[in-house]
């Protein structure tokens, strides 16, 4: 075990610069400056063009994957918005008031008058209003197979019936060759109506959008429905979250290659003249994709008329129905030389695409180059180079030996074996030298040591220490080593966590399920009660074991992601705009609103938790993580019953299920409320200490560390690998459930 933990702390201080090496290094100083004068010049260029391939490669599938990302999460939301429309259309009391409009359209007499009157109208939208707020839809309108407006959410709309909507729309909605119905995303176009701009503005011609579905009456299509969609709010923003670099854009456009997203160069777009100064102006529907034949950003003026000018490279492929990529570069509608990947969606017509400009993607090769041509003038000075990098190499060969000459000791702690690994740090058993206490002790990784982690490492530490609750895991000493080594002592675990428990044994009792969440609970309580939430709750980080004679003893792992609920103690680095947690245990507010996050949603880890011990399946599962966060925002859960297949007491599922709500208003609304409610349940007490000691004995072999080394990294390492997400978003934006396509995996420490 010594001998690693030398062997290990060596290579971190001094990587690849072993004793060899650096023999090579004094026996061939003098061939230096001969070998680089010699061969330099060609290996310079191989070299060159070896980059330039590799990087290009490395930009068509940075490219792609970016573009991919989109395009998932774009039709994750399309599909959502027909699905909705598709269950709004079928609502008995919609269709029931649309069919009375649409007698009334039939009568020859002042029909506009009659349906701005009638009763069905006012009825209709009292109906609307629920469904238009649920998803913040901007109004909505009913068309008959005409293209008639009998109703809509503005006056001014009711018996239109010159509405800009394309052709082919009302074709698909209205079709007379039998073809499925099913509803429809209509891609952006101006609106007839005066709508308010981002600054609250009535303006007309603003650009809008809609999802419609077909209403039935007979198996045919009388009428067709539409949700109004601000393209700027929700369409626009599901296209800019994800970007190649600084100058990237992507972006969409239709089959004419108009615009029908918003650019995100739009103050450019007016400074260069593209784009009218007028105020409220926007780039959607008023930017063709052609290309001026000039870097118009750069001050030059295109030798063509918009009219004469042809799409893009990018573009005149995409409206032909291609997908593809191109990282030689091409200019984009600014002109200015980018590269970029396109896709083009059959289904629903429109194009997407993602750019950036070469300038910032080539900037290494850029690089390279002025380095190559650099190295010529430094050949006069490499044996001074040269000299002083042996000496740095005896300095850092001098630290290695005295690290590994210290590595058995952490100040007054003794290392023993290693249990476990996390993202930032590694937990060894170990022992007090004095005290001889058996000891849990994280170390930080030395090798992915920056102030970020360190300051992480150390808010860890300080949090944990302030909870004395005894199913919170105790801190007992905190230090760093002369050579920066920061570390710190927890009580050691000897035990398995809820995740390995499940896995190995299945399904547990109900008995034992709700002393386990009592006992969470109660760990919650105190924290909770001086201002921080755990926020990553979950199995792995719960451990059973035997303490002070008493069986199935809980203890809470891993504050290192807790927040404090007053925003003055909360420290930057799990700031409001961070979502964290776990995807199958975090809450739903967590991935929609996770500047929203409070002790309820917690509680509702917990009760994921309760599911989990109960039925051994979590309450949701997905092929992504995407699929899993759309799920927790979107899918009621499974009664426990049904997902384990036989029954589960009544009193207990409603205590579970109380936890899963969507809304955490319907959750209990502390601890101690989930506490009481969960020793309320029949099945309480129905696991004695008997039970638990019993159980452990018949286990114990299984378990304990020193018979099964396995299981000691089971009980304190595995929650360090559990997957975690830590995910930016920019601040003071909304962050919808449309764009849980920007979660990302990391390994939490």
């Amino acid at each position: 075990m010594d001998s690693s933990i030398t062997a290990s702390r060596s290579q971190s201080l001094s990587p690849s610069l072993s004793g060899s090496q650096s023999f090579l290094l004094r026996r061939r100083l003098w061939l230096w400056p001969i070998i680089a004068g010699i061969v330099l010049g060609v290996i310079g260029w191989f070299m060159h063009s070896y980059v330039e391939g590799a990087l290009k490669k490395s930009m068509a599938a940075n490219l792609k994957t970016i573009l991919d990302a989109d395009v998932a999460a774009l039709k994750i939301w399309l599909e959502d918005e027909e699905m909705y429309a598709g269950t709004v259309a079928v609502a008995p009391q919609v269709r029931a008031h649309v069919e009375e409009l649409l007698e009334l359209a039939k009568k020859p007499k002042s029909p506009e008058t009659m349906l701005l009157r009638a009763r069905s109208l006012r009825e209709l939208r009292k109906e609307m209003q629920p469904w238009l707020v649920a998803r913040h839809y901007n109004g909505f309108v009913v068309i008959d197979p005409g293209g008639q407006v009998i109703a809509a959410q503005r006056d001014i709309l009711i018996g239109r019936s010159n509405l800009p909507l394309p052709e082919e729309a009302l074709e698909k909605l209205f079709p007379k060759n039998g073809s499925e119905l099913k509803p429809l995303i209509i891609l952006p176009f101006r609106s007839v109506a005066l709508l308010e701009d981002k600054d609250q503005i009535l303006r007309a011609g603003l650009p809008t959008m809609f999802v419609a579905a077909p209403i039935l009456k007979d198996g045919s299509p009388v009428a067709a429905i539409g949700l109004r969609i601000r393209p700027e709010m929700v369409f626009t923003r599901i296209l800019s979250v994800a970007r190649a670099g600084e100058s990237g854009e992507t972006y969409a456009f239709d089959k004419n290659g108009l615009l029908i997203s918003q650019s995100r160069f739009e103050d450019e777009l007016k400074s260069i003249g593209l784009l009218s100064d007028r105020e409220g102006e926007q780039s959607i529907l008023n930017i063709e994709i052609r290309d001026p034949q000039v870097n118009m950003v750069a001050g030059k003026r295109p030798p063509l008329k918009r009219s004469e000018r042809e799409l893009t490279r990018m573009a005149a492929d995409a409206t032909q129905g291609n997908s593809g990529v191109d990282v030689e570069g091409y200019r984009d509608y600014r002109g200015v030389p980018v590269i970029g990947a396109w896709n083009w969606l059959p289904e629903y017509g429109f194009g997407v695409t993602t750019e950036v400009d070469m300038e910032e993607a080539f900037y290494p090769l850029y690089i390279l180059r002025y380095t190559f041509w650099g190295l010529f003038a430094l050949l006069s000075a490499s044996a001074v180079v040269i000299f002083i990098f042996t000496v740095i190499v005896a300095r850092l060969e001098r630290q290695a030996r005295q690290a590994a000459l210290q590595a058995k000791r952490l100040g007054q702690y003794t290392l023993e074996e290693k249990v476990g690994t996390g993202g930032i740090g590694v937990v060894y058993r170990g022992h007090h030298s004095m005290l001889r206490r058996p000891t849990a002790i994280k170390l930080l990784d030395i090798e992915r040591t920056t102030n970020e982690t360190i300051a992480r490492f150390e808010r860890e530490v300080q949090l944990t220490s302030r909870l004395n609750h005894p199913n919170t895991v105790a801190v007992y000493d905190y230090g760093r080593t002369p050579e920066g080594v920061f570390y710190y002592a927890m009580e050691f675990l000897e035990g398995i966590n809820l995740d390995t428990l499940v896995k190995r044994y299945g399904p547990q009792p109900e008995g034992r399920a709700i002393k386990i969440l009592e006992q969470i609970c109660g760990s919650l309580i105190e924290a909770h009660g001086i201002g921080l939430i755990h926020r990553d709750i979950k199995p792995a980080n719960i451990i059973l074991s035997q303490r002070g004679g008493m069986s199935d003893v809980v203890k809470l792992l891993d504050f290192g992601l807790v927040k404090a609920l007053d925003a003055g103690k909360q420290s930057a680095l799990t700031a409001a705009d961070t979502l964290t947690g776990t995807p199958l245990y975090v809450s739903p507010e967590g991935i929609a609103h996770p500047e929203r996050v409070d002790v309820r949603s917690d509680l509702y880890a917990v009760g994921a938790v309760g599911y989990y011990l109960l039925t051994g399946k979590p309450v949701f599962d997905g092929k992504s993580v995407v699929e899993i966060c759309m799920h927790q925002v979107h899918t009621p859960p499974v009664s426990l019953s049904e997902r384990l297949g036989k029954p589960v007491s009544e009193d207990l599922e409603r205590v579970i299920m109380k936890c899963l709500k969507k809304d955490p208003e319907q959750r209990p609304q502390n601890a101690k409320e989930l506490l009481l409610a969960l020793r309320q349940c029949k099945a309480a007490g129905s696991w004695s200490d008997e039970d638990a000691a019993q159980w452990w004995k018949e286990h114990q072999s299984e378990i304990d560390p020193m018979t099964s080394p396995d299981a000691t990294a089971d009980s304190q390492g595995t929650h360090a690998r559990e997957t975690t997400l830590i995910v930016s978003k920019p601040v003071g934006e909304q962050w919808p459930p449309e764009n849980a396509h920007r979660l990302q995996e990391k390994k939490s420490g």
